[in-house]
């Protein structure tokens, strides 16, 4: 039997003293045994502070990126093993494709966003620049930090590769060492995986340490500069977060628990109807996916009252179809839950909620394929009406953590929304509807009690991912029993491991300590046009002040004529006038941003090699026949781009623009991005 390890200190530990045996869920077989005995947790701690972190923070937002897209490739590339040894855990192939590849898939997606999002920096400036005083000498800038402490992670049973994957992704990319609690009754595949991370040699020193078993005492050792992050039960979480030295040290604790989610009818979604059928289909897949151990599993499911009978009919026809058994063997849709506790905890709920209504499908006889019913973990799924939910609290308080589900009615939207409201915190939700007016009702209504929302229709139906699926790029959490936090959420999930910090300081010294020049910062002038400069060469500050160019009728007819807008303040004094924003024949914007162009761009050939793009546009100022403009073009940032093989190397220079008229006032702002040729 296999013996699990934890890694700590940068190698592979036995624990010691007394073994935790886990077993097969299809079989009921030993997997393996683990203890985490022996383990210096608070020296563990010390170790990623003092090894992990000062490495982890040398880098820039763009090596800890390229770090974290290495490691998903390496790990995809063994994807296999992972799938072989999930099936232990009870899941079907399709489940563990959520928990393997969807974890390394999360990976992937932040190596993307520290790319696009964050500077090639080890810090990362937030939000606009802020003026705080009238002469423009006084100015503030927020910018995030990495913490200087360990993240600890605690993560869930169902869901051992996703559950470490979408937490370790965003605290390496903010630049924090981790350290990974995994529930112990799936702990043999996260450890396989952990393996394969440390035996790849991407990540430095003190990075991750594994805990398989306990964590002790491992929260007593936690400092102001660490964050927990824990997944799991309600009851759980609210313990971790209450323990003294988290509460002392005010230790970031972000917690997802289970929630008693649902999912809501469209009055308008009859039988017949394409959103009916998209509704029970949904229903019946958040049940027996992963045999309804996800925390995002819908446990409530709300009619409008007369549909009850036809929406059970449909939900049964649709789960008597449904074969549960070994995943291995071909037709099994459905395996066991993670284990025998598991059974005796759901079958315990369970038998709570048939107090609040009646049982009309599921009993436990139940037949499974390729596999000894007793001796594995198997549940089969069990759905309930309740017809008093305004009466019966037991559907709305207790969850059984398996493929159970309540059918409740509602009379008017109102009801439905009030419904929803009494899960007290969900992490998500989901609406079946076609009606524009019922979907923004209900999501206005339900919005401040969950942490996502599906409006699902035949629209979306095709490419949508379904009510129980986080998303990299979409928060994860929720309030109240949720737990109160929030995962992922593309830059939110990174930012929840770094300090914000509002700087304060003269234009010129935020511009020294952030290397993004600040308005009114001090700007360097010389003979030589920057557009004649290599990306090397540039300088944050760098600026040329163009010459003038005077706007006339004629231009601004020839620039209608050549782009087609003619809109009427362009064209006619008299009705420019009448409109009340202008007095008079006005030139358009993108005239003066094409005439701006043209007065500071430098034609010959050089190391600019092309337009990136143009943010942040504004108009602030109209500009009439006869005005007179110039162009003050700043260099803002510089970011080093990677170099494809046989690839020019290059940058991307971000340069703040003002437009400015003769009497100095600023007519139009922006900023233009450039390729540039690097000089290596």
């Amino acid at each position: 039997m296999n013996r699990l390890q934890n890694y700590a200190f940068d190698q592979w530990v036995a624990g010691t003293g007394p073994q935790t045996t886990l077993f097969h869920a299809v079989t009921g077989a030993p997997v393996a045994e683990t203890s985490s005995g022996g383990l210096d947790f608070g020296a563990m701690a010390e170790h990623a502070r003092r090894v992990g972190g000062p490495r982890l923070r040398a880098l820039t937002f763009h090596q800890r990126a390229a770090m974290l897209k290495a490691l998903a490739r390496h790990l995809l590339d063994r994807k296999d093993a992972f799938y072989a040894l999930s099936a232990a855990t009870g899941a079907t192939r399709s489940d563990s494709w959520v928990d393997i590849e969807g974890g390394i898939g999360t990976l992937f997606a932040y190596a993307s966003r520290g790319r696009r999002e964050f500077p090639d920096e080890t810090f990362h400036v937030e939000g606009p620049q802020e003026m705080l005083s009238k002469g423009g000498t006084f100015a503030g800038r927020h910018i995030c930090v990495p913490l200087e402490g360990v993240a600890i992670h605690i993560n869930a049973f169902n869901f051992p590769c996703w559950g470490m994957l979408e937490k370790l992704a965003p605290a390496l990319l903010a630049g924090v060492p981790c350290i990974v609690k995994p529930a112990t009754a799936t702990s043999y595949l996260t450890e396989l995986m952990f393996r394969e991370m440390i035996a790849s040699g991407i990540l430095p020193p003190g990075a991750l340490q594994l805990i398989v078993g306990s964590a002790g005492d491992l929260l007593a050792h936690v400092t102001e500069q660490d964050a927990v992050a824990f997944t799991g039960s309600a009851a759980t979480g609210r313990m971790l977060k209450e323990s003294k030295a988290v509460v002392e040290h005010a230790v970031r604790f972000n917690m997802e628990a289970d929630s008693l989610n649902c999912s809501i009818l469209g009055p308008d979604a009859v039988p017949g109807t394409e959103e009916f059928d998209l509704f029970v289909k949904e229903v019946a897949r958040e049940m027996t996916t992963k045999a309804g151990q996800r925390c995002t599993a819908i446990r409530r499911t709300l009619v409008p009252a007369g549909l009850e009978e036809a929406v059970v009919q449909a939900l049964t026809a649709r789960l008597a179809k449904l074969t549960i058994g070994d995943p291995a063997v071909e037709g099994v849709r459905m395996g066991p839950l993670a284990s025998k506790g598991q059974v005796r905890d759901v079958g315990a709920a369970a038998a709570r909620l048939r107090e609040a209504g009646e049982l009309v499908y599921g009993d436990a006889d139940f037949a499974v394929v390729g596999a000894d019913r007793e001796r594995g973990a198997f549940f089969g799924p069990m759905l309930m009406v309740c017809d008093a939910p305004f009466r019966r609290a037991e559907p709305h308080d207790i969850e059984a953590f398996g493929p159970v589900n309540t059918v409740m009615p509602y009379a008017t939207l109102d009801e439905a929304v009030e419904l929803a409201r009494r899960g007290r915190g969900s992490l998500c939700g989901s609406l079946v509807t076609a009606d524009a007016a019922t979907a923004r009702r209900v999501v206005l209504g339900v919005a401040p009690y969950h942490g996502r929302l599906l409006v699902l229709d035949r629209t979306s139906a095709k490419e949508s991912t379904g009510h129980g699926s986080p998303l990299p790029n979409l928060v994860h959490g929720g309030p109240g029993r949720a737990g109160g936090g929030e995962e992922m959420g593309g830059a939110r999930g990174v930012l929840h491991y770094m300090q914000r910090t509002a700087v304060q300081g003269s234009p010129s010294m935020l511009t020294a300590i952030t290397r993004e020049w600040s308005a009114g910062a001090a700007q360097r002038t010389d003979v030589v046009h920057p557009f004649r400069k290599t990306f090397d060469a540039l300088e944050i500050g760098d600026t040329l002040v163009t010459g003038t160019r005077t706007i006339t009728l004629d231009d601004i007819a020839a620039f209608a004529a050549l782009s087609g807008d003619r809109f009427y303040a362009h064209m006619s004094d008299e009705e420019a006038r009448t409109n009340g924003v202008f007095t008079g024949r006005v030139a358009h914007g993108y005239f003066i941003v094409s005439a701006a162009a043209g007065l500071f761009v430098d034609p010959a050939l050089g190391p600019v090699l092309a337009n990136y793009g143009l943010e942040k546009l504004r108009f602030t100022k109209p500009v009439y026949p006869g005005d007179t403009i110039r162009v003050r073009l700043t260099v803002k940032q510089k970011t080093a781009k990677d170099t494809p093989e046989g690839g020019i190397p290059q940058g991307v220079v971000e340069w703040d623009v003002e437009v400015s008229n003769q009497h100095g006032e600023a007519v139009a702002l922006y900023s233009i991005l450039t390729l540039v040729r690097r000089a290596g």
